[in-house]
């Protein structure tokens, strides 16, 4: 079997950390016994440097003939003064996520064990390994929803949604409880808002088809601070676009470092998959980057795109024996010795070969 993926490095410690990744994939390749047609593309700072524009028409020409495209990092400094149009952020990775439809972004949150003390949150409520997913509903609510309006004494902003459209993301996370622990947390303002009581009305619909999985509600401020208290309570959030993206980053910061965090965007036909972390400049180029976010990404393409369950257990497998051995980029070295960037992938790639 043949996999089309669309190979977008991008900026600052993007091509470096993906460079890593793309040496994994080979090594699950030739272990499971499919392959993967790769055509890189420019995106963000480096599109715009070549081509004039963060997301060059050939770019968008290689992401809508692929099955799934793989990013890396993207933006910088260097790009910030530009038009809002021509920004990486705007320009590019919006504009990506629009032009390939994406509705469900995907981020899970892990604190490993070995960790711990990477972790802002203290040892009495990091009593066992923390382990869930956010899915946030990426193409309405109120980021999106019409009309807006920005005048010099008032503005104004419109969340809204409609019955199909939490339907199908409800849709995603219960799919992804039922490979898990099947357990989602539905996070909402339904005390207050007209667009939560339907939300909320529709989880529930949709939490019928799916009668071995467990759902309970949470409002938006409790499940804010019950991410601090207690994140262990959570398998699977499913939320809005607003929430979902104060949340998401909520559970970032709770786990120590963005470089162990993947992301996945769901589209109906292709998704998209990156790490949580930034392009991070001021290392690109030293070879010191932590790839893991990006080889975990990988991860989640062949899983969920290509259903290669094996070969993504077989890559979470390798990081959890380098992690748990010890061997650690500097981000997460917790003041002990660390490795390089590609001493990393030589590892992982080796434990993948021998397992």
């Amino acid at each position: 079997m043949a996999y089309n993926i669309a190979v977008l490095p991008g900026d600052g410690i993007g091509p470096e950390v993906m460079a890593q990744a793309l040496r994994v994939l080979k090594v699950v390749e030739e272990k499971f016994g499919f392959s993967c047609n790769l055509t890189e593309g420019l995106i963000g700072g480096a599109g715009y440097d070549a081509a004039g524009h963060p997301l060059p028409e050939e770019t968008k020409e290689i992401c809508l003939k692929s099955d799934a495209v793989f990013l890396g990092s993207i933006g910088g400094p260097k790009w910030e003064n530009l038009p809002p149009e021509l920004t990486p952020e705007l320009g590019g990775l919006l504009a990506l996520r629009k032009l390939l439809n994406l509705y469900a972004n995907i981020r899970p949150a892990v604190i490993y064990e070995e960790l711990k003390e990477m972790s802002p949150l203290s040892e009495r409520i990091l009593t066992d390994k923390v382990d869930f997913v956010t899915v946030r509903e990426l193409a309405y609510g109120v980021y999106f929803g019409q009309p807006k309006m920005l005048e010099e004494d008032e503005a104004f902003d419109t969340m809204r949604y409609r019955k199909e459209n939490v339907e199908q993301i409800a849709r995603a996370a219960f799919d992804i409880a039922m490979k898990r622990d099947k357990r989602v947390t539905s996070v909402d303002k339904a005390n207050v808002l007209s667009s939560s009581k339907l939300w909320r009305r529709v989880v529930e619909e949709v939490a019928k088809e799916y009668p071995e999985v467990t759902l309970n509600h949470q409002y938006v401020d409790n499940a804010a601070m019950q991410l601090m208290l207690n994140p262990l309570q959570y398998d699977v959030i499913l939320t809005t676009n607003l929430f979902g993206d104060i949340l998401s980053d909520e559970s970032a910061a709770i786990c120590g470092s963005l470089g162990m965090l993947p992301s996945a965007s769901y589209g109906e036909s292709i998704s998209l998959y990156e790490p949580s972390g930034g392009s991070a400049p001021d290392i690109a180029g030293k070879n010191i980057a932590n790839p893991i976010a990006q080889i975990l990404s990988l991860a989640m393409m062949l899983e969920s795109s290509f259903n290669e369950d094996a070969a993504a257990k077989a890559i979470r497998d390798a990081v959890d024996k380098a992690v748990t051995g010890g061997q650690r980029t500097g981000d997460i070295a917790c003041g002990g010795k660390s490795i390089t960037c590609s001493q990393m992938g030589d590892i992982l790639c080796q434990y993948i070969k021998e397992a």
